[in-house]
């Protein structure tokens, strides 16, 4: 079922949760309960979106490259 969560997933959608995630942790509101579960999401979500980055950046690269050989 994370799979399927994550072909959903946009990294605007998976950005916001980091920086909600971040706001409960710097803001205390997260229970010591919840704490390790909300590391892992934003460990994941860290992930995701550095996934994305590089496959856009690899994909705007091309791009240019054939802009260039024009």
């Amino acid at each position: 079922m994370k799979k399927m969560i994550e072909e959903t997933l946009t990294y605007e959608t998976a950005y916001a949760e980091l920086a909600e995630i971040a706001r409960q942790i710097e803001e205390e509101t997260v229970s010591v309960d919840e704490l390790a579960a909300k590391v892992q999401r934003a460990s994941e979500l860290i992930s995701f979106c550095q996934s994305r980055l590089r496959t856009a950046e690899s994909e705007v690269n091309k791009v240019i490259a054939q802009l260039d050989k024009r």
